[in-house]
């Protein structure tokens, strides 16, 4: 018997961790486990008896590196290990199974910390890919004047400033709220 599944389309940006776990728990209320995400903001998910199951995302690719024992303290403590994806590992938990109101996060030091590694892995690279926009557009629209190339490149830079922004505020804003 094939089991029932559902595909749904939500974009997530790099700092919308929490907004995609809450996503996940509100999708596994209804009915509907997390199985897979790919490229894109495609998430599959299977048909599943709805249960208050807590999501959690946790940004940490040196972990990955000793997968065994990086899953183990999580499964440890109850969480399960779903999968890894962009450097992102998803993890839950049935609401049922925890004490109180329960994070893989334990203290704001270590939200922080996730915060750091996100900047090292994700934000760093944008930045490198952005400059090599800017110096390439340019050259681009300089040496052909095409209307396309700049209405792109315009696109590709108003997306890399949100982004930038985006990450930035959240950063500046939580880097004051523990302090």
């Amino acid at each position: 018997m094939m089991k029932e599944t559902k595909t749904c389309f939500r974009f997530f940006s790099i700092m919308d961790y929490e907004k995609e776990a809450d996503f996940l728990r509100k999708m596994h209320k209804k009915g509907w486990k997390f199985v897979k995400v790919s490229l894109g903001g495609f998430y599959g998910f299977e048909a599943c008896e709805p249960e208050d199951v807590v999501y959690q995302l946790d940004y940490n690719q040196e972990g990955m590196k000793n997968q065994m024992e990086y899953v183990k303290m999580f499964e440890d403590c109850g969480w399960e290990y779903l999968l890894e994806f962009a450097g992102y590992s998803y993890f839950r938990k049935p609401e049922a199974q925890m004490s109180r109101e329960e994070e893989i996060f334990c203290d704001d030091e270590s939200r922080l910390d996730m915060m750091n590694r996100i900047f090292r892995g994700r934000v760093i690279p944008l930045i490198v890919i952005f400059c090599c926009l800017i110096v390439n557009g340019y050259n681009a629209m300089a040496g052909h004047g095409g209307h396309v190339l700049a209405s792109v490149f315009s696109i590709l830079m108003i997306l890399y400033i949100v982004i930038f922004l985006q990450f930035t505020l959240k950063y500046i804003s939580f880097r004051r709220k523990i302090k």
